[in-house]
């Protein structure tokens, strides 16, 4: 046991000295980060499936038929997913609006309309996103729809308004990042599959250094009026190491106009 317990020390020691830092000694994690999952298609443990979708068809309304024409587009890859014992944990009635949100995600992602992800979704996007760190601010730039968040270290009280991003408020638990978030609208989605949740969702993220490229990400969520107890997701996320890294421009809006606004065009109002 004693050798065992010596490597094992070793290891800690050598994760601590080579986290980088900044000259508070505080863990320095400014670059270019991305996650490498299927969690931004579900986030639950899950098999390869091609996604369906409710439409209106010939033997009445609410007909299930396959996206043929998105073809592979439309599918999903399979994914061990990374929520801790594997599912969810939705109230009966929650439950039966997620089903519903899948059959229709088509019509009902928020990401295809390019609103903004919320979080923790915008961590696991298969868009890179930017941390920009001194001693004393924390801030998130993300590509997908120019979405960005400040992190305060000192709480401001409650947030003044719903919204996509929310209010998050951070502090250091020795080398790992904490921030909890609050002050969501009940928009967004934890992927594509249609987990959703209301405005009271409350998340809790941790940021901790694994290796100098690699930082381990875990989210616990809690909403009293959705989930019947608050639940964890982790993930490892991974420094981009290309010499030129960078945030490219994906503000999506004019890629959807006519998704969204097409059948005003199409039928304009009349007097």
């Amino acid at each position: 046991m004693r050798p065992i317990l010596f490597v094992v020390g070793l290891m800690t020691t050598s994760v601590f000295a080579q986290t980088p830092r900044l000259p508070n000694g505080k863990p320095d994690f400014n670059g270019v980060w991305q996650a490498v999952s299927s969690a931004h298609y579900d986030v639950e443990r899950h098999m390869a499936r091609h996604s369906l979708m409710l439409r209106d068809g010939p033997h009445g309304p609410l007909s299930a038929v396959p996206l043929l024409a998105l073809g592979a587009v439309g599918s999903v890859p399979g994914g061990m997913g990374v929520v801790e014992g594997g599912t969810i944990p939705y109230k009966p009635e929650a439950a039966k609006l997620r089903d519903e949100n899948r059959l229709h995600w088509l019509e009902r992602d928020p990401e295809i309309k390019c609103f903004l992800p919320g979080i923790p979704r915008a961590t696991y996007m298969p868009f890179p996103f930017q941390i920009i760190q001194n001693q004393k601010q924390f801030f998130f730039a993300y590509e997908y729809a120019g979405a960005v968040r400040n992190v305060y270290f000192k709480d401001p009280g409650p947030a003044e308004t719903d919204s996509w991003m929310g209010q998050s408020v951070g502090r250091w638990e020795g080398d790992s990042l904490v921030i909890e978030s609050s002050g969501f609208n009940d928009q967004t989605w934890f992927d594509r599959s249609g987990t959703h949740h209301s405005n009271q969702l409350r998340v809790v993220e941790r940021y901790t250094y694994l290796t100098p490229n690699h930082i381990q990400y875990e989210a616990t969520s809690t909403d009293p009026e959705v989930f019947t107890r608050p639940w964890k997701i982790s993930l490892p996320l991974y420094r981009r190491m290309e010499g030129d890294a960078r945030l490219m421009d994906f503000k999506c809006v004019e890629f959807v106009e006519e998704l969204v606004f097409g059948e005003h065009r199409r039928k304009p109002l009349t007097r």
